[in-house]
């Protein structure tokens, strides 16, 4: 899936990298590598799936409020639960969730 994604060059440090009590989240990426940043959408659903209070704190402080809103109106691969949770966290309509609106 993600294996065309461009990475980050070897050896060298970035602020953006994940940090290594989030790694385990990112299972499917060489996470020596991966620029979060790069990929918002993948790394915010990741996080709102699977992450706990320090995911999320890390979060928050890496993207914009308004890019979290709206991979949580637009990514259809959320759970309905995850989905129904952020949305309401967020204050986002149901009908303006994607995730809420595909049939199941």
């Amino acid at each position: 899936m993600l294996s065309e994604l461009t990475f980050h060059p070897p050896g060298v440090q970035c602020k953006s990298m994940i940090p290594r009590h989030l790694r385990a989240l990112f299972w499917d990426v060489n996470v020596d590598t991966f620029i979060p940043t790069s990929y918002p959408d993948y790394t915010i659903a990741r996080i709102l799936e699977l992450g706990d209070e320090n995911a999320v704190k890390w979060m928050k402080e890496t993207f914009s409020e308004a890019d979290i809103k709206r991979v949580i109106a637009t990514e259809r691969r959320l759970s309905r639960k995850s989905a129904n949770f952020w949305a309401l966290i967020y204050g986002i309509a149901r009908d303006n969730v994607a995730a809420l609106r595909l049939p199941r």
